[in-house]
């Protein structure tokens, strides 16, 4: 599978198959792709919590709130991603340019994880509604937690949805 079919055959999974655990050999191909992801000055200031197994329910359950994201109940994996410092280079960029590097550079680690788990037949869903607080208590991180990824497999009968994207004319200038 190449990169612009990974890109068109990758959406967010909402119907997981409970029945079918996730192969730690495919967690740790989609974590190694995260892994290698660019990030500003190479800081990686990023750390992955890798839930499973009865662990996964209660992680699942800090990302239902207020009617959101009931599908989680049957996800069997999640990975949570906690922000860590900056490197010292990163840091004084980020200072200078008043730019914040880690949450981009989270961003693209999500984008590499996602991007490798549909390329293992994996199907994912980048989650921003959680309870950090919980999540924090519950697998004892210290630091603030950004993104929850849903990771499994989508549930028989889950068709691959249309993408509404807006136009490249819309999105693009030449110059």
């Amino acid at each position: 599978m190449d990169f612009l079919e990974i890109a068109k055959s990758r959406q967010s999974c909402r119907a997981y198959d409970r029945s079918r655990p996730v192969e730690r050999e495919k967690l740790l191909a989609c974590l190694e792709a995260a892994r290698l992801a660019p990030s500003a000055c190479n800081a990686q200031p990023y750390h992955f919590t890798l839930v499973t197994g009865k662990q996964a329910e209660a992680v699942g359950n800090c990302t239902r709130s207020l009617g959101m994201n009931a599908f989680t109940e049957s996800v069997p994996a999640f990975v949570v991603i906690s922000e860590e410092p900056y490197n010292l280079t990163a840091g004084a960029g980020a200072k200078v340019k008043g730019q914040d590097y880690r949450s981009v550079d989270i961003g693209i680690a999500a984008a590499y994880f996602t991007a490798e788990a549909t390329a293992q037949g994996l199907a994912t869903c980048i989650l921003g509604w959680f309870e950090e607080k919980k999540l924090q208590t519950l697998l004892h991180l210290r630091r603030p937690v950004r993104l929850v990824i849903a990771v499994g497999y989508a549930a028989p009968g889950n068709p691959l949805r249309a993408k509404k994207r807006k136009t490249m004319e819309e999105l693009t200038t030449w110059k």
